[in-house]
């Protein structure tokens, strides 16, 4: 998913910044005293078109304040390079985590934008020593390149994808030590009915059970969330856009899935707070 950080939209997100960062989070900006959880993630996190994302469903049900950290485009890579998300873990009661995709963190293979971890920079001569005939200046995101490169050549392609899993793993298993106190991870499944034009699998993206299994013992917990057959098909339904963002609105999780994980959040927080 790609989208734009502002723009005049439906909603206002109150965009907001923490210590020296230069990531624009979703505010209002909040106090990171007394006690708080900390969200971090990606585009489902940050709550993208809905006026009530799970962290907010998640400070009401806890009725204890959790500052939403999520960004929009993220890959593990803005996560583990950005100094005040550490310092703000060390402050929190408890982090939860969404695991992201294995495709938007630089790697052997490609390297991705620091901050937009979706836009795809440059392939690396083992990249174009693989995929021979590949003219790499045509994508600018790295889920067009990587689904243009599996219906082109399959059999290279599970070479990408096995770099991109262990990746993945080394990837987050970093940033866990980096994330001080106890640690949630939020796996998120399937969410909406939409049917995607490539053929790259399920969000998050190339992420598997014995990959997250390998984590397991570094958190106090591990949430999967599979959302309703009923918050899947219900669409945009409460969602906020104007017309042009109708397409991505259809992309991201709606109200209900929201509500789905933050219930799901709260019944496995209450026991380590």
């Amino acid at each position: 998913m790609a989208f734009e950080y502002t723009g005049d939209g439906a909603l206002d997100y109150f965009p907001c910044r923490y210590g020296k960062s230069k990531l624009l989070f979703r505010g209002p900006r909040r106090a990171l005293q007394g006690d708080f959880i900390a969200a971090m993630g990606g585009t489902e996190t940050y709550g993208k078109f809905v006026e009530h994302p799970w962290p907010a469903l998640l400070e009401a049900r806890l009725e204890m304040p959790v500052v939403n950290f999520g960004y929009l485009n993220a890959g593990i890579d803005v996560f583990l390079h950005e100094p005040q998300l550490a310092a703000a873990s060390d402050a929190a009661q408890v982090t939860v985590i969404q695991l992201l995709g294995a495709q938007n963190m630089s790697n052997r293979f490609y390297a991705v934008h620091p901050r937009r971890n979706d836009r795809f920079l440059r392939a690396s001569s083992l990249m174009r020593s693989i995929f021979r005939g590949v003219d790499f200046t045509e994508f600018n995101f790295t889920r067009h390149m990587l689904s243009t490169l599996k219906e082109r050549e399959p059999e290279k392609f599970t070479l990408l994808e096995a770099e991109l899993q262990e990746a993945w793993l080394q990837r987050m298993t970093a940033l866990l030590a980096k994330i001080k106190g106890r640690k949630l991870l939020l796996w998120l499944g399937a969410f909406n009915d939409s049917a995607r034009s490539d053929d790259l699998g399920p969000e998050p993206l190339m992420v598997t059970e014995p990959m997250v299994e390998a984590l397991r013992s570094l958190v106090s917990d591990v949430v999967r969330v599979k959302p309703s057959a009923a918050a899947r098909s219900a669409g945009t339904a409460g969602m906020h856009f104007t017309p042009l963002e109708e397409p991505a609105a259809e992309m991201v999780p709606g109200p209900l899935v929201h509500e789905e994980i933050a219930a799901a959040l709260a019944s496995a927080l209450k026991p380590l707070l």
